[in-house]
């Protein structure tokens, strides 16, 4: 029975380690080949790691391209104040909507998660129109104002005060502490790690969102970095996958150090979420 454990648990790993090759597979051979020149990726040959390898890529974009690094920066500013946005407010409708008593709190709750239905695709026009109305067309505050809260935080977030433990918040009261005290000074330190989990998730929406900017935002210089890339490429005369990679490559690392720098608290969070 131990030996048909251990084979079992062998086989588990060969699958789990050659899925993760293939999956890996694509953002491997994207870096290799922004490292590339043109003619190298198009020679069709079978190298994986560049023969002759060049700088010249990341030096066009950043030097010829003059709007590339306004892209960045755009998406950087709008992910950052997006993010930091929905952590306060989502703890805090979560905190809210597990800890305090008041009328249609259940009402409230289950509308959210009937809500959590809803396709974002199909609030983009009521957004549009609302956002017009408003005069914040054409502007960072229309990115982030439809999306400074987010339901499933919310929810996820509601779960985690749920189970938090009710002492803390009564010694805390005894010490003199109020409510609002009590949230910034006890209970948000110690729900990092729901935090981080939300702080990883929301910051990569921001990020990788595509369709609100291409509808909310007109100016060139006020485009964000994924739109930005489309126009890039389409500049292009023919497809350049040496730059088109490079530039891929630029938009993907602030995601990699976001999650570097939230990993432990991330794990965290995903565990503790598995286990509820």
């Amino acid at each position: 029975m131990r030996d048909r454990s251990k084979i079992l648990r062998t086989i588990l790993y060969i699958i789990l380690i050659l899925y993760a090759l293939i999956t890996f597979y694509p953002f491997l051979w994207a870096l290799a080949a922004s490292f590339k020149p043109l003619r190298e990726i198009v020679s069709g040959s079978s190298n994986l790691f560049p023969v002759h390898p060049t700088l010249g890529n990341y030096q066009y974009i950043f030097g010829t391209s003059s709007l590339f690094g306004r892209w960045f920066m755009n998406s950087v500013i709008i992910s950052t104040i997006g993010t930091v946005i929905n952590i306060f407010l989502n703890t805090m409708a979560g905190y809210a909507l597990a800890r305090l008593n008041f009328p249609g709190r259940n009402r409230i709750y289950y509308g959210m998660l009937a809500l959590m239905m809803v396709p974002s695709q199909v609030l983009l026009i009521p957004n549009y129109l609302l956002l017009s109305n408003m005069g914040l067309l054409d502007t960072f505050a229309s990115l982030i104002v439809p999306s400074a809260i987010n339901i499933g935080n919310i929810f996820m977030m509601r779960q985690f005060f749920v189970s938090f433990p009710k002492n803390l918040e009564e010694a805390a009261e005894m010490d003199g502490l109020g409510r609002f005290a009590t949230f910034f000074r006890i209970v948000m330190p110690l729900a990092k790690p729901s935090i981080a989990t939300q702080a990883v998730f929301t910051f990569m929406g921001f990020w990788n969102n595509f369709m609100a900017p291409m509808l909310y935002i007109s100016t060139p210089s006020k485009y964000t970095l994924t739109l930005g890339l489309q126009t890039f490429v389409s500049q292009q005369s023919g497809v350049r996958w040496d730059r088109s990679m490079a530039a891929s490559i630029i938009s993907i690392v602030p995601i990699i150090v976001i999650y570097i720098i939230f990993n432990s608290y991330f794990l965290q969070g995903v565990k503790m979420d598995v286990e509820k």
